[in-house]
């Protein structure tokens, strides 16, 4: 049987887990507020049950993002509340759309549970960004099976709204709107001009692209205006996740030359039993208040859950700061690539559980706030050998930039050119993707500037 750990408590099952396991799995993925807010839920619910409030003495810089949580803590009247949700448009978010989507389709279960995976794994871009073998992962398969599986999933994903969602690149996401619209001569040819010539059509050289697929430059000027209408990141027509304070999960310093890892205190609450009200359960007669001793059962549980999750999450990050010792030291230039399965083989867990430590959780460092997954990437290799993690690489674009002359600035070819020198076989529209992720401008507008 293949067992399908779910990623999303609302949509993914498995259906051999208990339920208690699978509230296990789902206290563990939630963000500290989310968590924090669960318990309170569950101690209103359980008379046996009491939930302090993360200390208060945590730190002004946890007092102060506690301080601007989300609108949605706040208690406001029935009226009042009415009132707001009339006046604010609540943005649906690009896989809330996607999931309303899928759960209208006619799929078996368990190809709509691995559909929704694919959604989980997107960026807000709305590109897929991991591969399968990374997805199945998750949750616990691998093989070319899955990996086969995961491949039609996306096809179901690549098919929802809107159109270019799942790509894998800039040439797939345009190739999948193209392909959507109306056939005709001037779609074949854009068509043609992605698919075999997106970096003339980078380079804005009409001429050289005109020869390249030997149809007049009114063509090519036609065909490149139907491409200049579509959508590189279709993740944007959705609102993104809206900013939000958070509060870290964990802090690291240096104490007597060696990083420290301590959970943050103003992120975990404290649970623990209300033992009067148990003794007296504990002293009725055998038998007795049947539907309290359940109550009580699940409370000792849930004051061992949070026990066990502060646990994991410790344990994982200093397996993460044990790792990245360089980049605390030295910055994002000395990001190592990092693994799942690296971190699940320190700790001794199952990667999918590192998944889920590390989704929503941040930890406070001297370099910043910084979410757990930041820190993990796969290698690119380099011609001595070794493997740089793309957080270095962006830097290292980020400082070449910085010292070009403003009189002749770069162009992402020159600097894919200027990393292959360095021993990095980088291709030029990745430099690209990590130069917009830089919100660096192209080198045209650089040059303008200049």
């Amino acid at each position: 049987m293949n067992a399908f750990t779910a990623l999303e408590a609302r949509a993914l099952q498995a259906t051999n887990f208990s339920p208690r396991l699978q509230q296990a799995v789902r206290l563990l993925q939630m963000s500290s507020l989310d968590y924090v807010q669960a318990l309170r839920e569950e101690a209103q619910a359980n008379p046996f049950l009491e939930i302090e409030d993360p200390v208060a003495d945590a730190g002004e810089a946890s007092e102060r993002m506690t301080a601007r949580m989300p609108e949605r803590s706040r208690r406001l009247s029935h009226d009042e509340s009415a009132d707001r949700l009339q006046r604010i448009a609540v943005p649906e978010s690009l896989r809330a759309h996607l999931h309303a989507q899928l759960g209208v389709l006619r799929l078996a279960p368990r190809d709509e549970a691995l559909a929704r995976a694919v959604v989980e794994a997107l960026d807000d871009d709305g590109y897929l960004r991991l591969s399968f073998a990374d997805i199945a992962a998750v949750f616990g398969e691998r093989g070319a099976g899955v990996e086969h599986e995961l491949r039609t999933a996306l096809r179901h994903v690549q098919a929802l709204d809107p159109c270019g969602v799942g790509a894998r690149s800039v040439q797939e996401c345009l190739r999948l709107q193209l392909e959507a619209i109306p056939d005709d001569a001037l779609r074949a040819l854009a068509l043609r001009i992605v698919k075999d010539h997106l970096d003339l059509l980078a380079a804005h050289d009409i001429a050289a692209l005109a020869r390249a697929v030997n149809e007049p430059p009114e063509a090519v000027l036609a065909a490149r205006s139907v491409i200049r209408k579509l959508a590189p990141r279709p993740g944007w027509r959705h609102g993104q996740t809206a900013t939000q304070s958070v509060v870290p999960d964990l802090t690291v310093k240096k104490v007597r030359g060696a990083w420290r890892t301590v959970l943050n205190a103003g992120a975990m609450p404290r649970a623990r039993i209300d033992v009067e009200s148990a003794q007296r359960l504990e002293s009725a007669r055998a038998g007795a208040c049947t539907e309290l001793r359940r109550y009580l059962e699940q409370a000792r549980w849930m004051v061992a859950s949070v026990a066990q999750r502060g646990t994991t999450i410790l344990e994982v990050g200093r397996a993460i700061v044990a790792r990245q010792k360089l980049f605390l030291e030295h910055g994002p230039l000395a990001m190592k690539p990092l693994g799942l399965r690296e971190i699940a083989d320190d700790v001794g867990v199952h990667p999918s559980t590192v998944s889920r430590s590390v989704r929503g959780k941040y930890i406070a460092t001297p370099a910043g706030v910084f979410e757990l997954h930041h820190f993990f990437s796969r290698g690119m290799q380099h011609t001595s050998g070794g493997a740089s993690a793309p957080a270095a690489l962006r830097e290292l674009i980020r400082e070449m930039i910085i010292g070009e002359p403003p009189s002749a600035p770069l162009s992402d070819a020159a600097l894919a050119a200027r990393l292959g020198v360095q021993g990095f076989c980088i291709a030029r529209r990745t430099v690209t993707k990590y130069r917009q992720a830089l919100r660096i401008e192209p080198v045209e507008l650089r040059r303008a500037r200049g």
